[in-house]
């Protein structure tokens, strides 16, 4: 018979021990103080200088975008319309004028009208007219002078009447041109100035043609009377058509 071998719990703790695998030993650590930190003077110096530039870069973009911004600004202000327009009111001063000018009594400003009247009102006196076509040949020209008289007067009326609507006009214009806030305001403003100088030279040519009409009529009538009484004259001094001399009784043939 065998002998039998009894193990101790000791003796297996023991066992087990010695049977661990050294890769459970225990993990030897590094102290804190074994790091070594290096300072680099000569790298610090150069990271320096290219974060300086780099911002200075930044700056003139920064500065060139601001410039940018500025003359966007500046062009979009002299590309600004100028929000006044003295067109409609010029265009109404105008046509008033034109109106009195069509308007002219008997003889109008049309060359072919003046052709026609002076052919037949101011032309060489007929020796066949009678004496009453004289008389009225007379009055009908002395009507168109007094119609081309009142026409002148009445067109200086017009042009006078013209000029508070311009000067309010002009004060408007000036205020916008040295209030404008870019360039093409203030050639606008210029521009509309020049288009009311403009209406101002038509208004004095209106004044200018009705006067000279006026004065025309009146010469023409003139030399038309000059010629007619001419005439008159012969006729008269025209033996056995002109005057006959006849008796004449005085307080009662006493």
């Amino acid at each position: 018979m065998k002998p039998r071998f009894v193990r101790s719990p000791v003796a297996l703790l023991a066992a087990s021990m010695l049977a661990m695998p050294l890769a459970l030993s225990p993990v030897v650590t590094t102290p804190a103080h074994a790091w070594r930190i290096v300072f680099d003077p000569s790298n610090y110096a150069q990271n320096v200088l290219t974060a300086a530039r780099t911002l200075e870069q930044i700056n003139h973009q920064i500065t060139s975008l601001q410039n940018e911004a500025t003359m966007l600004m500046n062009q979009a202000k002299n590309l600004a319309s100028l929000p006044f327009s003295s067109l409609q009111t010029l265009q109404q001063n105008v046509q008033r004028t034109q109106q009195l000018l069509t308007q002219a009594q008997n003889i109008a400003f049309d060359v072919q009208r003046i052709d026609q009247a002076f052919q037949q009102q101011y032309g060489n006196v007929s020796m066949s007219a009678t004496d009453q076509q004289l008389v009225a040949d007379a009055r009908s020209r002395w009507q168109n002078t007094v119609g081309g008289l009142q026409d002148a007067m009445r067109v200086q009326a017009g042009v006078v009447g013209n000029i508070d609507t311009n000067r309010t006009q002009m004060s408007e214009l000036v205020n916008r041109s040295q209030g404008a806030t870019g360039a093409l305001q203030a050639t606008q403003a210029g521009n509309q100035l020049l288009a009311l100088q403009s209406q101002q030279l038509s208004d004095l040519v209106a004044l200018l043609a009705a006067n000279g009409r006026a004065g025309a009529l009146t010469e023409a009538e003139r030399t038309a009377a000059a010629e007619q009484g001419r005439e008159q004259r012969r006729r008269f001094l025209t033996p056995g058509s002109g005057y006959q001399p006849g008796n004449a009784q005085m307080f009662n043939g006493n």
